[in-house]
């Protein structure tokens, strides 16, 4: 076999026969380099070749995905106006506990993680029958009290009657004391039955004031048993979403035990960080918008509710312009309850997103954050 010499080309072999070498089974033919022999320049050319074919898919696939990236965040975060200041955040919702006002057992639960209620929807009902047996106790000294003051209205007419009769005999006693036929003892004894008919209408009077009073506290205390009854039976205070259950029917809570914990779906609102020379432009109650990352696409209508009046994330302490440019501010922005209400399964809590502020009044939001009537 003759050697391959520097001039020949072993990429070319148009007249090659079956037994001849191939660009397949060329390294196999290729006799071994003794040691300290130099390489040859065409091996040099070709393991160059492989290097720089490498070199340039690597720089291939570099280029597509930094335009994917380029074009994917273009879609996420288009071109802002001036004007216009933006903030990565997190939808979040106001969490209410649902507790107990006094120490109970859980005798009931009626709804779980999840569902959605309304206010006023009954979702707990601890055990109140200790509080319910007070109650019909309350309720038969109500009664009783009732019944007694009655008896004592009774007894105010019937002194009225005495005392009227009272009156009538003292009248003719004056009388005939007057025409000589009747003595003044017997006068007397009318002026002293008269007093005495005056003095049990007073009596009886202070005694139906008396049973009133009584029958206000047994109805006070009839309406304490049942306020404490209504409070053991939990309600959501607001329309929201139950988050966690934290409690189990038969757990006896003490006062203020958590039973569930839920989100507000009427007050959803970003938090996000502003430098000092955007935050400082911002106004309360300036428009904004809301973009979720769910839906990249849909531009949700808030209002500024908050703006920070310290900074943070940097020194207390702050003397040159460089430290000043790192401030943040923190601006809570509001989604519209007008716009949210019916939405509150697509607009959820801990949705990451970008809020949109305007700082400048005058500038105009553009077309893809124009506020939609879907989702």
């Amino acid at each position: 076999m003759t050697p391959i010499t520097e001039t020949e080309d072993v990429t070319r072999m148009p007249d090659a026969g079956p037994n001849e070498p191939t660009l397949s089974n060329m390294r196999e033919l290729v006799p071994a380099r003794p040691a300290g022999l130099p390489v040859p320049v065409v091996a040099r050319e070709a393991h160059a070749h492989r290097w720089w074919l490498r070199i340039g898919l690597a720089l291939a696939v570099l280029a597509a995905a930094g335009g994917g990236g380029y074009y994917w965040w273009q879609t996420l975060h288009p071109l802002v106006p001036p004007g216009i200041a933006y903030g990565n955040g997190r939808l979040e919702a106001d969490e209410i506990n649902i507790d107990t006002k006094h120490a109970a057992r859980i005798a009931e639960i009626l709804a779980d993680e999840g569902d959605l209620v309304k206010a006023g929807q009954v979702v707990a009902r601890m055990d109140t029958r200790d509080l319910a047996a007070s109650l019909k106790k309350s309720e038969a000294q109500v009664s009783q009290a009732r019944r007694a003051v009655d008896e004592a209205i009774e007894n105010v007419a019937q002194q009225k009657s005495q005392l009227l009769l009272a009156q009538q005999e003292y009248g003719r006693a004056a009388v005939l004391v007057q025409k000589g036929f009747q003595t003044k003892e017997v006068l007397d004894q009318r002026q002293q039955q008269l007093d005495a008919a005056s003095a049990a209408l007073n009596a009886a009077n202070l005694r139906v004031i008396q049973f009133q009073h009584a029958l206000d506290a047994a109805t006070h205390d009839a309406e304490f048993y049942t306020v404490e009854i209504n409070d053991d039976t939990l309600v959501a205070p607001v329309d929201g979403r139950i988050q966690y259950r934290v409690a189990n029917v038969g757990e006896v809570l003490p006062a203020g035990g958590h039973v569930f914990a839920m989100l507000d779906t009427s007050y959803v609102y970003m938090d996000v960080y502003l430098p000092t020379a955007q935050a400082g432009k911002v106004k309360y109650c300036a428009d904004a918008r809301i973009v979720v990352d769910a839906y990249p696409k849909v531009a949700i209508p808030a209002k500024v509710m908050f703006i920070a009046t310290q900074a943070q994330f940097t020194p207390k302490t702050v003397e040159t312009r460089t430290e000043r440019d790192k401030l943040m501010f923190r601006v809570r922005v509001r989604i519209d309850a007008d716009w949210l209400r019916g939405r509150s399964d697509a607009v959820s809590s801990g949705l990451p997103g970008v809020a949109y502020v305007l700082t400048d009044p005058t500038t105009r939001w553009p077309d893809w954050l124009h506020v939609s009537a879907t989702k």
